[in-house]
Order: C-alpha cells, then sequence, then structure tokens
C-alpha cells in the first residue's frame, strides 16, 4: 500500500474512531436514564446498573458503526480538504477512483473490527450483562443457550424452548428430581401463560419412573407453581440482534425442525451477513458528498447531513423488516434493499462526480 494510500486510510479509520469517541459516552448516558427505575431492586445497584451498561455498550458500538463511519470519513477526510490537501493530491494525479480505494481500505479495517466486535466481543458482553442483571433482581440463576432458557426454579430444572413474550413460553420441558425417594418426574406442556400472577400450563405430558415404574398422565390445562417473573424473562432473552450470525443460523435451522416461526431471526442473520455491505457503502456515498461540495459546505452540515443518510438507512430497514415479518416478505430481500439502495445511491454519486 502507497504512503498516501495509508494516510487516507488512517484518516477514515481516525475520524471514525473519534465520531465513536463522542457517541458511545451520549449513548451510555442515555442507556442509564433507562436503568434508573430497576436501580434499588433487590440486589440491583448503581454499580451493578453501569456494570449492566458497559457489558452492553459494545453491542450498540457494533449497530451504530455504519453511521459513525460514514460521519468519520466525512470528518476525516473533510479536515484534508480544509487543508487543501485533497485538492494538491488531485492536482498532483490522484484520481477519484484511487481516493475512493483509499478510503474503503480504511473501511474493510474498519468492517474487520466491526466483524470481531459484533462476532466474539458483543454477543458475550450482552448475555453475561443480562444474566448479571436477572441474577441481581432475582437472585435466580438462568442461562439463555441455542436450545432455549435454561433456569433453575424452586429445584426443578426448566427448560423454555420458546419466548413467544415475558408472559407466552411455548415447548417448556420441568425436571424434578427427589434423590431420596428415587424419583424422576418430567413434564412438558406445549403452551404457557401468565394469568392473574400464576403461570398456567396447557397441552401437559408428565411423566414420573421410579423403581416401581413409570406413570404417565396427559392433562389439557394445570397450574404451574414457579418463581419465574414475566418481566425477568423478557431480561434473560436477547435480542436477535445481539446474537452472533452462527448463532442465528444454528437456532433458525432449530426453530425451523421444531416448526416454529424463524422469521425474525433470519431477519436478524442477513442484517448481520450484510453489515460489512452497509459500512463500505456508507463510505462510498461520503467521497462524493465530500468532493461535491468541500468549498462551500462545513463539517457541520457534512456530519448533519451524514446524520440524517443514516436515521434515513435505519428507518427504511426498520420499515422492510416488519414489512417482512407481517406481510410474509422474504427476509433476505428485506435485508438486501436498504443497503443495495445506498450502493445505488453512492454509484450514482460518484458517476456524476467523474
Amino acid at each position: 500500500m502507497r504512503i498516501i494510500d495509508r494516510y487516507l486510510a488512517g484518516s477514515v479509520v481516525s475520524g471514525t474512531l473519534l465520531t465513536l469517541g463522542v457517541l458511545l459516552p451520549l449513548l451510555g448516558v442515555v442507556l442509564l436514564a433507562d436503568e434508573l427505575d430497576a436501580i434499588g431492586t433487590r440486589d440491583y445497584g448503581p454499580a451493578e446498573a453501569v456494570l449492566f451498561i458497559l457489558l452492553r455498550l459494545p453491542r450498540y458500538l457494533y449497530q451504530i458503526l455504519p453511521i459513525a463511519s460514514l460521519i468519520g470519513a466525512l470528518i476525516g477526510l473533510g479536515v484534508l480538504a480544509s487543508r487543501s490537501e485533497l485538492v494538491a493530491m488531485r492536482a498532483a494525479g490522484l484520481s477519484v477512483g484511487q481516493l475512493i480505494s483509499a478510503a474503503l481500505r480504511g473501511g474493510i479495517l474498519l468492517a474487520v473490527l466491526g466483524f470481531a466486535l459484533g462476532e466474539l466481543v458483543a454477543p458475550i458482553a450482552e448475555q453475561r450483562g443480562l444474566e448479571l442483571k436477572r441474577q441481581a433482581l432475582s437472585g435466580e440463576a438462568a442461562q439463555l443457550t441455542p436450545y432455549g432458557l435454561w433456569a433453575i426454579d424452586q429445584g426443578a430444572y426448566v427448560n423454555i424452548r420458546a419466548i413467544r413474550s415475558g408472559t407466552r413460553l411455548g415447548d417448556i420441558f420441568i425436571y424434578r428430581v427427589d434423590p431420596h425417594r428415587g424419583v424422576l418426574e418430567s413434564t412438558h406442556a406445549a403452551e404457557a401463560h401468565y394469568q392473574d400472577g400464576r403461570w398456567i400450563l396447557e397441552g401437559i405430558a408428565r411423566s414420573r419412573a421410579s423403581s416401581e415404574g413409570v406413570w404417565v398422565e396427559h392433562l389439557e390445562r394445570a397450574e404451574w407453581n414457579s418463581m419465574l417473573d414475566p418481566g425477568l424473562l423478557r431480561i434473560i432473552v436477547a435480542d436477535p440482534q445481539a446474537l452472533p450470525v452462527w448463532g442465528l443460523y444454528t437456532y433458525i435451522r432449530f426453530m425451523r425442525t421444531n416448526r416454529q416461526d424463524a422469521r425474525v431471526y433470519e431477519v436478524a442473520f442477513w442484517n448481520k451477513a450484510l453489515h460489512p455491505w452497509v459500512l463500505l457503502s456508507m463510505i462510498l456515498i461520503a467521497i462524493p458528498m465530500l468532493l461535491g461540495s468541500s468549498r462551500t459546505t462545513g463539517l457541520g452540515r457534512r456530519a448533519l447531513a451524514a446524520t440524517l443518510i443514516g436515521i434515513l438507512y435505519y428507518l427504511i430497514n426498520r420499515t422492510l423488516t416488519y414489512a417482512s415479518l407481517l406481510f410474509g416478505m422474504s427476509p433476505a430481500l428485506a435485508a438486501c434493499i436498504p443497503p443495495l439502495l445506498l450502493s445505488a445511491c453512492a454509484l450514482i454519486l460518484v458517476r456524476r462526480l467523474g
């Protein structure tokens, strides 16, 4: 890589890091404000809330990285433009294509950083934070795996395969062991819902194994004396966007095997798979925005324009996500349309600039 390519790529990376350095503290304050209502409940104090926010920040950093790269590219390269360095480079023979190539090399480095953050750091940190918060609020241990939520509930081992909401569960397994009597009891319920302060199981198949034999019964519905709180269930369940790509792929296969609706996870899978494309498209669209009005537009206006582009992209992406869930649109198509539109706009602007 030539010195000038490293210089331009470094400007994009440094501008992005500077943008993240400004956005993350603001985001942390907003997230901490959301935790104020929970602070003081049982063992969940200010220190636990701050730790919970710190463990969630890698996920949000990953999500805002494309927008931060757009603003960062405008800031980093805009500084060079304000010092007439870009003018000197182009006068020395640097073409628009070479400038874009150098900027995208910085984008590739950011994409690698984003991959490591979103696939390795954020999922582990997010899940750890959710487990710490739930344990601080309830005093109970629970773990979310690709095969559902596992929890210890009054001496029973509970596996919930589908959490449709905090008050509606599906495919529940409850295991109880009495070591003194040598009895193993297994209960499976097709569904459960929370009503009037209690859990109601439906579609129950219960079996009990002991030295005397196996006893089996089937019930349409029964009350479940459980300490699992609906609000805490919402906490322990990670957002699909917080899961790694391979975790989403495994979970999608698992849900399809069990004939469950996996479209939410499919949309999340494609959004994460296309994340590097979105990031590079953001940097690509920053070049014509910068060169097209470098003499008349200040960095503040460019940063505002970049923010508006990011918000518009987010709104389009969310709209198509809901369309996929409500109207049966292909999750892959819903995830591909926003970055495709962004790339097309960037290429049109670059072509007009050329």
